[in-house]
């Protein structure tokens, strides 16, 4: 999949990447240079796995509904 790029730098992704993607007119795209060298490209807001921070998978799993008031009392303790 060779494609041109043109005098200001742009180059055309290429339908099978576009697909694959998912990428429509219009989304942000992110480029990276990995370790090996290789240019990793990835739909704008999409983070690999391995980047993900360790609290991803639990972020907004809970289904208490707390107020602060009653929460700060259970933290805090009885008087």
């Amino acid at each position: 999949m060779a494609t041109t790029m043109t005098v200001k730098g742009q180059v055309t992704i290429p339908k099978k990447v576009r697909d694959a993607l998912r990428l429509s007119p219009g989304d942000g795209v992110d480029f990276d240079v990995n370790r090996e060298g290789q240019v990793v490209v990835q739909k704008a807001g999409a983070r690999p796995m391995s980047r993900r921070d360790r609290f991803e998978s639990a972020r907004g799993k809970a289904q208490v509904k707390w107020r602060t008031d009653d929460l700060m009392a259970l933290l805090r303790g009885a008087d």
